[in-house]
């Protein structure tokens, strides 16, 4: 039986997904696997607060409420992955003639352009992990971005066609269940082994502003709490959590 998707909320207009179950959860606790959608947000954001432009109608932008209380709090990237696994099998189904990646910690990318960007945010009660709220941002039918955003891109820019959005939230729910179900399962190394894989630049020299300073490097990995490994030719290694890499486009 399906766990996300199994309840599902609809809103016109709301400021953020994550913040509507984030309020929720102060005064209940509702089931998990609850995915809350809508139509607008007005203060939707990513990553280290930057806005996330969607026009009304054409994406997804949905919060999943879930209970991951079978992992240990010092496991929460492996969550991170197993989602961001997810939105990459649901996207390289959509467009699979297209090369489709996973820029660290959780974006996703067709090419070298963001398709989806993703806010996980957690909480962790002592030693148990109590609840996680997991909004994604997919651009499905969208064709023109007004924002300063350097590089985004729909599944419909990609593609030509257009994609109803009620199928596509489904297929979505179901791609993110079955990875989900893997990790409950136990499948830790399946999935960080997957995910490590299919890793944006991995293996590849590029530029990149770590810790304040521009270096040559190489992604060759990430360590057992979600920080990306980096090496520059002269075998300097790095590891760094998101505010300490700029990703140079």
């Amino acid at each position: 039986m399906k766990l996300i998707g199994s309840s599902i909320v609809h809103l016109d207009n709301i400021s953020s997904t994550n913040a509507y179950i984030l309020d929720l959860l102060k005064s209940s606790s509702p089931a998990e696997g609850l995915v809350v959608i809508a139509d607008t947000q007005s203060a939707g954001r990513g990553l280290e607060n930057n806005s996330w432009e969607s026009e009304p109608g054409k994406n997804l932008t949905i919060s999943i409420l879930l209970y991951p209380r079978f992992l240990p709090p010092d496991k929460q990237s492996i969550l991170s992955m197993a989602i961001a696994l997810g939105v990459y099998d649901l996207v390289h189904s959509k467009v699979n003639s297209q090369p489709v990646s996973i820029k660290w910690p959780n974006d996703i990318y067709i090419g070298d352009r963001k398709v989806c960007g993703m806010l996980i945010q957690n909480s962790v009660l002592g030693s148990v992990f109590e609840n996680s709220v997991a909004g994604i941002g997919l651009n499905v039918n969208q064709e023109r971005f007004l924002s300063d955003a350097p590089n985004p891109v729909s599944i419909k820019m990609v593609t030509g066609r257009e994609s109803s959005l009620g199928e596509t939230l489904d297929q979505l729910c179901r791609w993110l269940d079955s990875r989900y179900s893997q990790l409950r399962m136990g499948d830790r190394k399946g999935i960080t082994e997957e995910y490590l894989s299919l890793m944006y630049r991995l293996n590849e020299w590029h530029i990149y502003e770590i810790r304040g300073g521009a270096a040559e490097a190489k992604i060759v990995g990430v360590n057992q709490y979600g920080h990306l490994q980096l090496e520059e030719r002269n075998g300097n290694r790095w590891e760094c959590d998101v505010k300490e890499v700029k990703f140079l486009l």
